[in-house]
């Protein structure tokens, strides 16, 4: 019933066509190989395996270049943080609105990605809190990246990436981090919408990462996203 409720949501859009549906994570990852869909919406609890683990599958598949948004009624961390590391571009609560779905279905579609936004601040915290956590107990096997403040240039001489970001990508991607669109990045560095659009692919391809979501993730763990 809430399949056909979505389908029935999303095909009413003249630029969104459903072409499959799957019960359980398994068929999920069998239609996605088969279908070679622009998104995927993915319920966390399923049988015969779980969202989390199907997400994982889709996203090591070179052959897959969906992005991929959980979409669950379980509005707990551990569902948010483990989706986002098995690559998953989106997260909504299935309590949404119908306009919130469709929004994030033409997001993740454009490779922007998104989160709903009563998450996104629990995401960078928990991101924040790590990275401090980390800092402050560091393993005698892994490097820290140390704090941006004391660092020369607010770009990415000691960025672990093999190529550096340039001091404007790295305040760009710092925004990124700080959940601003755009039209805000724009505004904050003074520069023109399609500048920070151009900014935004290049980071992209820097970090290795499909969209927004998985830069700032990225960006989190490598020390790039600032205090």
């Amino acid at each position: 019933m809430l399949r056909a409720g979505f389908r029935t949501i999303l095909d009413s859009q003249p630029d969104i066509t459903v072409v499959g549906e799957a019960s359980t994570g398994a068929e999920a990852v069998a239609q996605a190989s088969a279908l070679h869909p622009d998104v995927i919406t993915m319920d966390v609890q399923m049988p015969d395996m779980d969202g989390i683990e199907a997400t994982r599958l889709l996203v090591a598949d070179p052959q897959i270049a969906a992005a991929i948004a959980i979409v669950t009624t379980f509005d707990h961390d551990d569902y948010l943080y483990e989706a986002l590391d098995a690559g998953a571009s989106g997260f909504l609560l299935k309590n949404a609105a119908a306009e919130d779905l469709i929004a994030a279905v033409r997001a993740l579609a454009a490779g922007d990605g998104m989160l709903a936004p009563e998450v996104t601040r629990r995401v960078l915290a928990r991101f924040a809190t790590s990275r401090t956590t980390a800092t402050a107990t560091p393993s005698p096997t892994k490097t820290v990246p140390e704090p941006r403040a004391q660092q020369p240039t607010a770009g990415a001489r000691r960025s672990p990436l093999a190529e550096p970001l340039t001091d404007r990508e790295a305040e760009v991607l710092a925004l990124l981090a700080d959940a601003r669109s755009n039209g805000e990045i724009a505004a904050a560095l003074f520069i023109g919408e399609a500048t920070v659009k151009t900014h935004v692919s290049r980071i992209l391809q820097k970090l290795g990462a499909r969209d927004r979501v998985q830069a700032v993730v990225l960006a989190h763990r490598l020390g790039l996203a600032g205090p």
